[in-house]
């Protein structure tokens, strides 16, 4: 347990915290429900989802895996960083807070199929509209992504601001951290205001911000034998 005590101790915890997020997040979307949703199509996602529910059930556990190690992580930063910028490592954990917290209802409304497929048809509701309904709410569920994406991108981009304050992290992993966070937060909300312009820039903004914090998270775990410096040596 020594391993995990102190100032350097909660650096590895954090990192090891963000790279199980980080996991958990690719096996939830990018394998499982890349797989089962096809985009478009309400009644293909249905068909899959009422062919393979253990597996949609699964993407949504490891999101709850994923928010559950992202609170953790966050929370873990706080403490961090509160000595190197009290107020800064504040907003930054509150837009982290709030990201993650539309990402658990961004959840809820992926349940939301299961939900409509369990026992389909419905009285009132055919299964031509539950397709529907089905492609309608992942929809919203995508939206409601793009706004948890943006505070989680500035929340990174504040974290960026105080690595690169202080003293413990090298300048090029915190300027690094600034630009992925800033690039998936500004191309989230051009998707959001103009979709056509910038859906197809989506995902290369997230993997350049999902590499910049994979490479914080590896530094944190394997890079923090060194002393973290104490609040009047990292600045205020």
């Amino acid at each position: 347990m020594r391993l995990f005590a102190g100032m350097e101790g909660k650096a590895r915890l954090a990192g090891l915290f963000l790279l199980g997020g980080m996991a958990a997040r690719g096996v939830g979307e990018a394998m499982i429900r890349a797989a089962l949703v096809v985009p478009g199509s309400g009644r293909e996602t249905a068909r899959n989802i009422r062919d393979f529910p253990w597996a949609y059930r699964m993407a949504e556990a490891s999101d709850l895996v994923m928010i559950c190690a992202m609170l953790a992580a966050t929370v873990l930063l706080y403490a961090l960083f509160a000595p190197v910028g009290r107020h800064v490592a504040r907003m930054a954990a509150l837009l982290s807070v709030i990201g993650i917290a539309a990402l658990a209802a961004g959840g809820i409304l992926a349940m939301a199929p299961i939900v409509l497929l369990d026992g389909a048809p419905h009285p009132g509701i055919g299964m031509a509209q539950t397709y529907s309904l089905v492609e309608l709410t992942l929809l919203l569920r995508d939206q409601v992504q793009h706004v948890a994406r943006i505070l989680l991108g500035l929340g990174l981009l504040l974290t960026g601001l105080l690595a690169y304050r202080s003293r413990w992290f090298p300048r090029a992993l915190g300027a690094a951290l600034m630009f992925g966070g800033s690039l998936q937060a500004v191309v989230r909300l051009v998707t959001l205001i103009a979709p056509d312009l910038a859906d197809a820039t989506v995902i290369q903004a997230d993997i350049v911000a999902v590499l910049a914090e994979a490479v914080f998270a590896l530094w944190l775990i394997f890079s923090a034998r060194r002393p973290f410096p104490p609040p009047s040596a990292a600045g205020s």
